[in-house]
């Protein structure tokens, strides 16, 4: 990208992270950037075309994040146990979210909005992550160490919980005090062992 399509980006991450897409002006993106508003529809037709060259390529690392290096490694090491797996797992993605956060909560807002996200979404999640995650869950099912459920609702299981612990500490309760150590631990166990007590 340009100097001024970089300038373009980060000021609408940031004015659609705060006014959501509906409630964002070309005309305030382009003061926010520095540059005139023609100059953002020379980069990118509409708003939205503007939006989806933010989102989309963050959608892939963020929905679909098996396609990321470092998470792909995380996802292929050999771990001793379903415990270390998820951990491994749920630091990486707090970490994402961490430098990441105004993107994905534009993402959220959004995607109900917009059918081609969701199209998108569908098509990354299909294409990049189901098979490599319904592999590893088989693995640990094998070993006893997971029930046996079908593989999509393991998956969504352990999904929802995880982005649960991040929208908490990133979009509902950021000015808490947190304990991520111990909030991870505690989100482990609940994948683990749900909230029955254990015998």
């Amino acid at each position: 990208m340009t100097d001024k399509q970089i300038k373009i980006v980060q000021a609408a991450v940031e004015i659609f992270s705060e006014k959501g897409f509906a409630g964002s002006s070309t005309s305030e993106i382009a003061q926010k950037a520095g540059v005139a508003e023609g100059t953002i529809f020379r980069h990118y037709k509409t708003k939205k075309e503007l939006l989806l060259s933010i989102v989309a390529p963050m959608m892939t690392k963020l929905i679909a994040p098996f396609a990321v290096k470092d998470f792909t490694k995380v996802l292929e090491a050999d771990y001793p146990d379903v415990e270390q797996f998820l951990r491994a797992i749920t630091v990486n993605r707090l970490e994402f979210a961490r430098k990441h956060f105004p993107v994905i909560k534009i993402f959220m807002h959004e995607i109900p909005f917009h059918p081609d996200l969701r199209e998108q979404f569908k098509e990354t999640v299909a294409s990049l992550v189901l098979e490599k995650a319904y592999k590893a869950i088989r693995h640990f099912q094998a070993r006893g160490q997971l029930i046996e459920l079908p593989a999509p609702t393991t998956m969504r299981l352990i999904t929802s919980t995880i982005f649960g612990f991040l929208i908490a500490r990133f979009l509902l309760l950021p000015d808490r005090e947190w304990n991520e150590t111990e909030e991870i631990d505690r989100t482990i166990n609940f994948i683990l062992y749900g909230l029955a007590p254990r015998s």
